[in-house]
């Protein structure tokens, strides 16, 4: 086998649902000259991005940036907020993961199933937590499913869940969250987390985690929780230091606040409504061209699944368009890996440069 060279690889542009395209300067941010973990500067760098993230998510809640990608919360989030039963509604690869995850850790798991593409309803919620047997410790949901490209509810299921108030609310965003706008706190959300290389549009290895006090204080009532991801180990050593309790990624970290601060001056609600626009003109092209693979109404508003009504050759025309356009989608997930394909419209991409991608598809498969 020959082995390639760092200059045989070209740079081409990403369409994948995640990693996304990083901005010139966020990269070059990580280039800054090291210093210690420790340090007055550390302290300067961590508290800033976490400041800046909370302003950006207008949430009062706590934040968690982790070295980590964010399956490090879905582990997190399970040992340290459920004692014995969780309520997993799942509807696709990465919503059934996150059940597989609380089985691992010896939690005994209900789902609540759907077929891959269907939504998740609030009213099978309510209805499944009012006919359990047992007290569910939380509700754990993916807000938008990346194999399928649906965008669940969560804020109609996070209305339903706080109507138990023993129970607890855990939401996988991680491949919307910055490009999705949802109210925390209004829908009673305990634990939220999402990965950097998302919708964030950073390169990957940090994981965020927005925690509401309740949550922290049902941590602190448990005997046992994550050592790495425990809210009380996390928030206590921020609170003292200002600083993670382990050593971080500092260059990444570097990335995170200079583009952070784009995000800041771009705005949530506008960087939202950029993602809304982008979101519905993949989706029109979708539907003019193949079908949509997610529940009508419930598509993702950060990656789009396309249904391959026309038998395209989904692995032939992705290499194609990557040799031929220097741009890059992604294939379906698992099961539906030739039934569809799946654009990432997220991150710093605009209705032009999906539109490029969508131009190039049509003239490589003839449509």
């Amino acid at each position: 086998m020959t082995k390639k060279r760092e200059d045989d690889y070209p740079d081409r542009t990403l369409y994948l649902p995640g990693p996304t395209e990083v901005r010139a300067d966020v990269i070059e941010a990580m280039a800054e000259p090291m210093f210690g973990h420790r340090s007055e500067q550390m302290t300067d760098l961590y508290t800033t991005i976490v400041e800046d993230t909370k302003e950006f998510l207008d949430t009062d809640n706590d934040v968690i940036i982790l070295t980590a990608s964010g399956t490090q919360f879905w582990e997190a989030t399970t040992l340290n907020l459920v004692e014995e039963n969780v309520l997993c509604p799942t509807n696709g690869a990465f919503s059934e993961r996150q059940a597989n995850v609380a089985e691992r850790l010896g939690k005994n798991v209900d789902r609540l199933s759907y077929e891959w593409g269907e939504a998740v309803k609030p009213d099978d919620v309510r209805d499944a937590l009012e006919a359990s047997d047992s007290e569910y410790d939380a509700v754990a949901a993916v807000m938008n499913e990346t194999s399928t490209g649906v965008r669940n509810p969560v804020e109609e299921i996070g209305d339903v869940v706080a109507e138990y108030p023993e129970t607890f609310f855990i939401v996988d965003a991680i491949s919307a969250l910055g490009g999705d706008y949802i109210d925390i706190e209004r829908h009673g959300i305990d634990a939220i987390f999402t990965s950097v290389q998302k919708a964030f549009a950073m390169p990957p290895g940090l994981a965020v985690c927005v925690v509401s006090e309740e949550a922290y204080e049902r941590e602190r009532e448990k005997e046992s929780a994550s050592w790495y991801g425990g809210f009380q180990r996390c928030l206590d050593y921020y609170d003292r230091k200002g600083q993670t309790h382990s050593t971080p990624a500092i260059s990444l970290m570097l990335a995170y606040r200079r583009q952070m601060k784009h995000m800041l001056s771009e705005g949530h609600h506008a960087r939202d409504q950029r993602h809304q626009e982008m979101a519905a003109y993949t989706c029109e092209w979708a539907r003019t061209h193949f079908d949509l693979f997610a529940e009508e109404e419930y598509e993702s508003q950060t990656v789009t699944c396309i249904e391959n009504t026309q038998g395209i050759d989904v692995a032939g025309t992705i290499e194609t368009v990557a040799e031929e356009y220097d741009m890059v989608f992604s294939n379906g997930y698992g099961d539906i890996g030739e039934q569809t394909f799946r654009i990432g419209h997220m991150g710093e991409h605009t209705v032009e440069s999906i539109e490029a991608l969508t131009d190039a598809i049509e003239d490589v498969t003839g449509l």
